[in-house]
């Protein structure tokens, strides 16, 4: 087959888990199909797109960047732009993306190429499409819905609330078109496809779980340290973002207080000013930006922080550290989407109980550690990428092996 993908982000390098579950789960497909990958480059970080690029060509996979910049999230201009997509049927963070250059590279190349499949990396990017376009796979990391209702739940301010229910349903309507409108849509979890199907009608759903590299996560080297807590994941995500908030406004400053030695670290791509600002000058916080190699501080932290409020999927970084026998302390919503049990694999707490459990976990490590025990067994029975990415190929060639038959009565 020749399976064209659409991305609105470089895909490499693998420094968020997006970018983790499209390059392991679409590499291993290259080497058995024909894989072109059509993506915007951000003009403010060409090194980045370069490397993207020579990444894939060496997988074998033929690379098309197409220069697009994106509008700032800060700035004067930017209260303005939201207010004026007020106006627009689109969600801000799908109309941001839909630019000329990026619509003009996919139709040159469905124009040019015979493509037997489009696979779309997000559903912001279905409207690019040309209108004959042939049979199409949504591969949703995300239902994006969720995650803007959750933003609406969690908001306090009354105008940033009412916005934020305006972006939430015009992203049900959205998400409603667009997975009716795809030939098959592929979800993170069977939370996912519960919803795809019950709050959207959109029965043409299977689920391609997110995983790990086993034999990657099998080398780390551990050193554990109580003392230690860690928050893994991009910080340039709003979720993570809230996280982040929260532990450092109460959640570390509480467990500091139940026991002085804690030290909290801080590990994702693209930090805020902010962030840097605060982790620089809070006592017992470091931060570590764009690492290339998350396993050292996953071999050497006492527990995994997972606080989140807002977010949908499923989290890899929760996989990551069950992998490396790292304890995980999680709210429901960062442990949602996993086949894993509270109690028995991770520690569930939610953010006003969060702190105690944190402090628990240092003062008595044992027990945590036998929970991780019992997670890293099952993460790495069932969260291979290398049974995903099979799993996601025999949807390609369902697809592919239905509008053939379609076609040809």
């Amino acid at each position: 087959m020749h399976v064209t993908v659409l991305d609105a982000d470089a895909p490499y390098p693998p420094t968020s888990g997006k970018r983790l579950r499209s390059l392991n789960l679409l590499l291993p497909l290259a080497r058995r199909h024909r894989v072109t990958y059509i993506f915007r480059g951000d003009p403010e970080r060409r090194s980045e797109t370069k490397a993207a690029v020579d990444y894939l060509t060496a997988a074998g996979v033929t690379p098309l960047a197409v220069e697009q910049p994106l509008p700032r999230k800060g700035g004067p201009l930017f209260p303005l732009r939201l207010a004026a997509n007020l106006l627009s049927p689109l969600p801000y963070s799908i109309a941001s993306h839909q630019g000329r250059a990026l619509r003009e590279g996919v139709r040159r190349h469905a124009d040019t190429e015979r493509v037997d499949l489009w696979h779309l990396e997000w559903e912001g990017c279905f409207d690019l499409l040309p209108a004959a376009a042939g049979p199409v796979v949504v591969d949703a990391h995300n239902v994006d819905t969720l995650i803007w209702r959750r933003y609406h739940e969690t908001e306090t301010r009354p105008l940033h609330r009412w916005y934020l229910r305006r972006q939430w349903k015009k992203f049900e309507r959205f998400e409603k078109r667009v997975f009716a409108a795809a030939t098959r849509v592929v979800t993170v979890s069977r939370d996912d496809a519960a919803i795809v199907r019950e709050q959207f009608g959109v029965e043409t759903v299977d689920v391609v779980d997110n995983g790990i590299d086993r034999a990657f996560y099998e080398a780390t080297p551990v050193a554990r340290d109580a003392k230690r807590l860690l928050f893994l994941g991009s910080l340039d995500w709003r979720p993570n973002l809230d996280a982040v908030r929260l532990l450092l406004d109460a959640i570390f400053p509480a467990v500091r207080a139940a026991e002085p030695a804690a030290r909290l670290v801080l590990v994702g791509r693209h930090p805020p000013a902010w962030l840097l600002q605060r982790a620089a000058t809070e006592a017992g916080v470091e931060l570590h930006a764009d690492v290339p190699d998350v396993r050292p501080f996953l071999g050497g932290a006492g527990v995994l922080a997972v606080p989140l409020r807002v977010g949908g999927g499923s989290r890899l970084k929760i996989l990551e550290a069950l992998a490396t026998g790292l304890p995980v302390v999680s709210t429901r919503v960062g442990a949602e989407g996993l086949l894993l049990r509270p109690g028995e694999h991770y520690t569930a707490a939610e953010p006003n109980d969060m702190a105690a459990a944190l402090a628990d976990a240092v003062r008595h490590p044992e027990r945590p550690r036998e929970q991780a025990e019992a997670g890293r067994r099952l993460v790495l029975e069932r969260y291979d990428w290398e049974g995903l990415a099979e799993r996601l190929e025999g949807v390609w060639e369902k697809v592919v092996r239905g509008c053939a038959a379609t076609s040809s009565t």
